[in-house]
Protein backbone atom coordinates (compact mmCIF):
# COMPACT_ATOMS: atom_id res chain seq x y z
CA UNK A 1 0.00 0.00 0.00
CA UNK A 2 1.24 3.57 -0.67
CA UNK A 3 0.72 4.79 3.01
CA UNK A 4 2.67 2.44 4.84
CA UNK A 5 5.73 0.94 2.33
CA UNK A 6 9.36 2.30 2.55
CA UNK A 7 10.11 4.14 -0.94
CA UNK A 8 6.53 5.18 -1.50
CA UNK A 9 5.47 7.80 0.49
CA UNK A 10 2.52 9.97 -1.03
CA UNK A 11 1.26 14.01 -0.99
CA UNK A 12 4.43 14.76 1.13
CA UNK A 13 6.76 15.62 -1.44
CA UNK A 14 9.66 13.64 -0.42
CA UNK A 15 9.54 11.13 -3.01
CA UNK A 16 11.04 14.00 -5.04
CA UNK A 17 7.89 15.23 -7.72
CA UNK A 18 6.69 17.86 -4.93
CA UNK A 19 10.14 18.96 -4.39
CA UNK A 20 10.57 19.03 -8.10
CA UNK A 21 7.27 20.65 -9.13
CA UNK A 22 7.87 23.57 -5.74
CA UNK A 23 11.06 24.05 -7.16
CA UNK A 24 9.46 24.68 -11.14
CA UNK A 25 7.03 27.04 -9.33
CA UNK A 26 9.96 29.31 -7.68
CA UNK A 27 11.39 29.73 -10.96
CA UNK A 28 9.07 30.38 -12.40
CA UNK A 29 7.28 32.98 -10.39
CA UNK A 30 10.95 34.30 -10.29
CA UNK A 31 11.14 34.48 -14.08
CA UNK A 32 8.33 36.48 -13.88
CA UNK A 33 9.62 38.89 -11.41
CA UNK A 34 12.76 39.29 -13.62
CA UNK A 35 11.01 39.71 -16.33
CA UNK A 36 8.53 43.00 -15.05
CA UNK A 37 11.85 44.39 -13.39
CA UNK A 38 13.94 44.51 -17.19
CA UNK A 39 10.26 46.12 -18.62
CA UNK A 40 10.25 48.45 -16.31
CA UNK A 41 14.15 49.41 -16.75
CA UNK A 42 13.97 49.19 -20.31
CA UNK A 43 11.18 51.90 -20.32
CA UNK A 44 13.48 53.98 -18.04
CA UNK A 45 16.04 53.58 -20.91
CA UNK A 46 13.70 54.65 -23.48
CA UNK A 47 12.04 57.04 -21.70
CA UNK A 48 15.96 59.04 -21.39
CA UNK A 49 16.96 58.12 -24.76
CA UNK A 50 14.18 59.95 -25.96
CA UNK A 51 14.54 62.97 -24.13
CA UNK A 52 18.54 62.96 -24.66
CA UNK A 53 17.34 62.60 -28.43
CA UNK A 54 19.73 59.25 -28.34
CA UNK A 55 18.60 56.47 -30.38
CA UNK A 56 17.91 53.38 -27.88
CA UNK A 57 20.55 50.80 -29.88
CA UNK A 58 23.57 53.16 -28.40
CA UNK A 59 23.00 52.57 -24.32
CA UNK A 60 23.94 48.63 -23.40
CA UNK A 61 22.25 47.75 -20.44
CA UNK A 62 25.21 45.63 -18.17
CA UNK A 63 23.21 43.69 -14.98
CA UNK A 64 24.89 43.58 -12.24
CA UNK A 65 24.71 40.09 -10.52
CA UNK A 66 26.78 40.46 -7.86
CA UNK A 67 25.69 38.23 -4.74
CA UNK A 68 22.78 36.98 -6.35
CA UNK A 69 22.36 33.40 -7.58
CA UNK A 70 23.31 31.67 -10.64
CA UNK A 71 20.08 30.52 -11.26
CA UNK A 72 18.79 34.59 -11.73
CA UNK A 73 21.80 34.52 -14.59
CA UNK A 74 19.98 31.74 -16.07
CA UNK A 75 17.04 33.57 -16.11
CA UNK A 76 17.95 36.52 -17.26
CA UNK A 77 19.84 34.99 -19.57
CA UNK A 78 16.58 33.60 -21.15
CA UNK A 79 15.02 36.57 -20.59
CA UNK A 80 17.78 38.00 -23.36
CA UNK A 81 20.03 39.60 -20.87
CA UNK A 82 23.93 39.48 -22.69
CA UNK A 83 25.69 41.93 -20.78
CA UNK A 84 26.21 40.93 -17.33
CA UNK A 85 28.59 42.11 -14.18
CA UNK A 86 30.04 40.75 -11.18
CA UNK A 87 32.52 42.57 -8.94
CA UNK A 88 34.53 39.61 -6.88
CA UNK A 89 36.03 36.95 -8.77
CA UNK A 90 35.90 34.05 -6.86
CA UNK A 91 32.09 34.57 -6.74
CA UNK A 92 31.90 35.27 -10.60
CA UNK A 93 34.13 31.55 -11.40
CA UNK A 94 31.43 30.09 -9.37
CA UNK A 95 28.89 31.37 -10.88
CA UNK A 96 29.24 32.39 -14.55
CA UNK A 97 31.55 30.09 -16.45
CA UNK A 98 33.17 30.90 -19.91
CA UNK A 99 30.67 30.15 -22.86
CA UNK A 100 27.37 29.69 -23.40
CA UNK A 101 25.54 28.95 -20.48
CA UNK A 102 23.64 26.09 -22.99
CA UNK A 103 23.74 24.74 -26.16
CA UNK A 104 21.16 26.84 -27.26
CA UNK A 105 22.11 30.29 -25.31
CA UNK A 106 24.63 32.67 -26.65
CA UNK A 107 27.64 33.54 -24.35
CA UNK A 108 26.90 36.07 -22.41
CA UNK A 109 29.45 39.21 -22.35
CA UNK A 110 30.85 39.14 -18.83
CA UNK A 111 32.11 42.47 -17.10
CA UNK A 112 33.86 42.60 -14.38
CA UNK A 113 33.61 45.98 -12.36
CA UNK A 114 35.43 45.37 -8.91
CA UNK A 115 38.66 46.46 -7.78
CA UNK A 116 41.58 44.30 -9.22
CA UNK A 117 44.34 43.48 -6.67
CA UNK A 118 47.50 42.09 -8.97
CA UNK A 119 47.49 38.91 -7.28
CA UNK A 120 44.19 38.27 -8.86
CA UNK A 121 44.90 39.52 -12.18
CA UNK A 122 45.60 36.24 -13.75
CA UNK A 123 41.37 35.26 -12.80
CA UNK A 124 39.53 37.95 -13.66
CA UNK A 125 42.07 38.05 -17.07
CA UNK A 126 40.88 34.36 -17.72
CA UNK A 127 37.10 35.24 -16.65
CA UNK A 128 36.47 38.72 -18.12
CA UNK A 129 35.97 40.00 -21.28
CA UNK A 130 35.71 43.13 -20.30
CA UNK A 131 37.19 44.96 -17.23
CA UNK A 132 36.11 48.02 -15.79
CA UNK A 133 38.24 49.05 -13.32
CA UNK A 134 41.73 49.66 -14.74
CA UNK A 135 42.97 52.33 -12.56
CA UNK A 136 47.21 52.21 -12.22
CA UNK A 137 50.26 50.86 -14.81
CA UNK A 138 50.89 48.27 -12.59
CA UNK A 139 47.77 46.64 -12.64
CA UNK A 140 48.15 47.01 -16.55
CA UNK A 141 51.23 45.01 -16.15
CA UNK A 142 49.80 42.30 -14.32
CA UNK A 143 46.83 42.07 -16.54
CA UNK A 144 48.59 42.07 -19.55
CA UNK A 145 50.99 39.35 -18.65
CA UNK A 146 48.19 37.32 -17.61
CA UNK A 147 46.27 37.82 -20.68
CA UNK A 148 50.26 36.36 -23.03
CA UNK A 149 49.90 33.64 -20.45
CA UNK A 150 47.22 32.24 -21.32
CA UNK A 151 45.63 30.41 -24.53
CA UNK A 152 43.13 33.68 -24.80
CA UNK A 153 42.21 34.59 -28.64
CA UNK A 154 41.12 38.43 -28.06
CA UNK A 155 43.41 40.73 -25.99
CA UNK A 156 41.35 41.85 -23.05
CA UNK A 157 38.63 45.15 -23.09
CA UNK A 158 39.84 47.65 -20.40
CA UNK A 159 38.24 50.60 -19.23
CA UNK A 160 39.98 52.98 -17.37
CA UNK A 161 38.08 54.11 -14.02
CA UNK A 162 38.22 57.16 -13.31
CA UNK A 163 38.04 59.17 -9.63
CA UNK A 164 36.22 61.94 -10.63
CA UNK A 165 36.14 63.31 -6.88
CA UNK A 166 39.72 63.38 -7.10
CA UNK A 167 41.20 66.25 -10.05
CA UNK A 168 43.88 67.46 -8.92
CA UNK A 169 46.45 64.77 -8.89
CA UNK A 170 47.21 61.16 -6.60
CA UNK A 171 49.59 58.54 -6.32
CA UNK A 172 48.85 55.86 -9.22
CA UNK A 173 50.86 53.36 -7.68
CA UNK A 174 48.62 53.27 -4.50
CA UNK A 175 44.94 52.86 -5.98
CA UNK A 176 43.01 53.84 -2.64
CA UNK A 177 44.71 56.70 -2.93
CA UNK A 178 44.12 57.10 -6.39
CA UNK A 179 40.77 57.42 -5.32
CA UNK A 180 39.61 55.87 -2.17
CA UNK A 181 37.81 52.84 -1.45
CA UNK A 182 36.19 52.91 -4.95
CA UNK A 183 39.62 53.05 -6.98
CA UNK A 184 40.05 55.06 -9.51
CA UNK A 185 42.82 57.29 -11.60
CA UNK A 186 42.54 61.66 -11.05
CA UNK A 187 41.10 62.72 -14.49
CA UNK A 188 44.42 64.77 -15.00
CA UNK A 189 46.32 61.37 -14.93
CA UNK A 190 44.02 59.19 -17.44
CA UNK A 191 46.53 59.68 -20.17
CA UNK A 192 49.46 58.03 -18.11
CA UNK A 193 46.99 54.71 -17.45
CA UNK A 194 46.39 55.00 -21.39
CA UNK A 195 49.61 55.15 -22.33
CA UNK A 196 50.61 51.86 -19.82
CA UNK A 197 47.64 50.09 -21.97
CA UNK A 198 49.13 51.23 -25.41
CA UNK A 199 51.97 49.33 -24.94
CA UNK A 200 50.10 46.39 -23.32
CA UNK A 201 50.07 43.82 -26.49
CA UNK A 202 47.16 41.57 -24.63
CA UNK A 203 44.75 44.80 -23.81
CA UNK A 204 42.74 46.86 -25.25
CA UNK A 205 41.68 50.58 -24.76
CA UNK A 206 37.96 50.27 -24.88
CA UNK A 207 37.01 53.69 -22.27
CA UNK A 208 36.58 54.91 -19.55
CA UNK A 209 34.21 54.09 -16.52
CA UNK A 210 33.29 56.35 -13.29
CA UNK A 211 30.87 56.07 -10.10
CA UNK A 212 29.13 58.99 -9.04
CA UNK A 213 30.95 60.39 -6.49
CA UNK A 214 30.07 60.57 -3.07
CA UNK A 215 32.80 63.45 -1.78
CA UNK A 216 33.68 66.16 -3.63
CA UNK A 217 32.58 69.00 -5.93
CA UNK A 218 30.22 66.60 -7.94
CA UNK A 219 29.07 64.86 -4.50
CA UNK A 220 25.20 64.82 -5.13
CA UNK A 221 25.44 65.69 -8.61
CA UNK A 222 25.65 63.11 -10.68
CA UNK A 223 24.79 64.61 -14.27
CA UNK A 224 27.03 66.68 -13.84
CA UNK A 225 30.11 64.22 -12.95
CA UNK A 226 28.99 62.12 -15.97
CA UNK A 227 29.40 65.07 -18.01
CA UNK A 228 33.28 65.51 -17.03
CA UNK A 229 33.23 61.53 -17.75
CA UNK A 230 32.22 62.09 -21.16
CA UNK A 231 34.73 65.14 -21.40
CA UNK A 232 37.27 63.23 -20.34
CA UNK A 233 36.45 60.18 -23.03
CA UNK A 234 35.84 62.63 -26.16
CA UNK A 235 39.34 63.47 -25.28
CA UNK A 236 40.71 60.28 -24.85
CA UNK A 237 38.92 59.49 -28.44
CA UNK A 238 40.97 62.29 -29.73
CA UNK A 239 44.38 60.26 -29.88
CA UNK A 240 42.72 56.78 -29.50
CA UNK A 241 39.07 56.38 -31.57
CA UNK A 242 38.68 52.88 -30.69
CA UNK A 243 37.60 53.33 -27.11
CA UNK A 244 34.31 54.36 -27.39
CA UNK A 245 32.34 53.08 -24.06
CA UNK A 246 31.70 54.85 -21.71
CA UNK A 247 30.16 53.30 -18.94
CA UNK A 248 28.15 55.55 -15.91
CA UNK A 249 25.03 55.39 -14.45
CA UNK A 250 23.58 52.39 -12.28
CA UNK A 251 19.86 51.73 -10.85
CA UNK A 252 19.03 55.47 -9.00
CA UNK A 253 21.07 57.35 -11.75
CA UNK A 254 20.85 55.96 -14.97
CA UNK A 255 19.34 58.59 -16.46
CA UNK A 256 21.75 61.45 -15.98
CA UNK A 257 23.67 58.82 -16.99
CA UNK A 258 22.19 58.49 -20.76
CA UNK A 259 21.44 62.20 -20.50
CA UNK A 260 25.06 62.65 -20.28
CA UNK A 261 26.46 60.21 -23.30
CA UNK A 262 27.11 56.80 -21.41
CA UNK A 263 27.45 53.99 -23.64
CA UNK A 264 26.79 51.50 -20.80
CA UNK A 265 24.88 51.63 -17.56
CA UNK A 266 25.76 48.76 -14.79
CA UNK A 267 22.09 48.14 -12.79
CA UNK A 268 21.72 45.87 -10.47
CA UNK A 269 18.90 46.43 -7.88
CA UNK A 270 16.15 48.02 -10.39
CA UNK A 271 16.40 44.24 -11.97
CA UNK A 272 17.32 42.08 -9.17
CA UNK A 273 15.66 43.50 -6.35
CA UNK A 274 17.70 44.00 -3.21
CA UNK A 275 21.07 42.11 -2.41
CA UNK A 276 22.17 39.49 -0.50
CA UNK A 277 24.36 39.84 2.23
CA UNK A 278 27.47 37.79 1.45
CA UNK A 279 28.53 35.65 4.27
Amino acid sequence: MGDGTPGHRTGDGDDGTGAGAGAAHDSARRERELAEALARVEERVERACAAAGRARREVTLIVVTKTHPAEDVRLLARLGVRDIAENRVQEALGKIPAGPLSADEPALRRHFVGQVQTNKARAVAGWADVVHSVDRPRLVGALDAAVNASERAEPLDCLIQVALDREGGSDLSDPVAAGGDRGGVAPERVAEVAGALDGAAGLRLAGVMAVAPLKGAYAGRPGAAFERLVEIARDLRSTRPAATMVSAGMSGDLEEAIAAGATHIRVGSAVLGVRRTLR
